[in-house]
């Protein structure tokens, strides 16, 4: 059998995106991805045909413009014997300034992939010309609020959504040198709801001007599960880095 059809072990991959490369796409870090585990050296599985690929599987996009401590990729080896550590420690001197593998875990097949799985991710938006006090209402009506109608594009088309379902937490965070933090814990399925769709709720609409993903979680059985935890090995493959 070929060994490109069935790799052998597949890890799971936390990193962090700050600072001047939050402003790359996420199709372009894909590319980035590609490139730093191409300069390891290591036996990344590659798919077929003229113009192989390495078999990289993303999860959630993160919206160009955005910090992230916690996003994530699965990564194909065509051998059994690669080493979690190994491959987080092939990464630091490949990746580029702003983006730092943080942490990765061993996976058993069939794992459920990352854009299923992620039902929640946690949000820390700082905003500016807004007092903690006025944003302290705007939180109370949104949280009140039973129903808040949005409209969104999809394919072409127009569509409303619900959005309030999708608003599994919302306060008032520390002020800052700028403005105030807003944190919130915002639903992915259906589909995601996005922080630039919850600060036009209500009037007045906010700027924001840092947003950062914290935490994406998995629930299960009514608890929230990091990403690395999730579908890994046993023992021998214990999550590397987990928080």
């Amino acid at each position: 059998m070929n060994p490109n059809q069935a790799p052998r072990t597949r890890i799971r991959l936390r990193y962090s995106k700050a600072g001047r490369i939050r402003f790359t796409s996420h199709r372009d870090v894909a590319r980035i991805w590609e490139r730093s585990l191409r300069r390891t050296g290591l036996p990344v599985a590659q798919t077929e045909g003229f113009s192989p690929r390495a078999k990289l599987h993303f999860g959630l996009a993160l919206a160009t413009g955005y910090e992230s401590e916690d996003e994530y990729l699965d990564v194909d080896f065509k051998c059994a014997d690669v080493a979690v550590p190994d491959v987080l420690d092939a990464l630091v001197s490949v990746l580029p300034d702003g983006i730092a593998a943080t942490g990765g875990s061993v996976l058993l097949p069939g794992a459920m992939s990352l854009q299923q799985a992620v039902t929640i991710c946690d949000w820390d938006i700082e905003l500016i010309d807004v007092t903690a006090d006025d944003l302290a209402e705007w939180v109370d009506r949104v949280r009140g609020a039973a129903t808040i109608v949005i409209t969104r594009e999809r394919k072409g088309q127009q569509i409303t959504d619900d959005l309030a379902p999708q608003i599994r937490a919302l306060e008032v965070g520390e002020s800052t040198s700028r403005g105030v933090r807003l944190l919130a814990t915002l639903g992915t399925q259906p589909r995601a709801a996005r922080p630039s769709e919850l600060l036009t709720v209500f009037e007045p609409q906010y700027r924001p001007v840092l947003i950062q993903r914290t935490r994406q979680w998995i629930e299960q059985d009514g608890a929230r599960l990091e990403p690395l935890m999730v579908g890994a090995a046993p023992a021998q493959h214990t999550p590397v880095g987990v928080q």
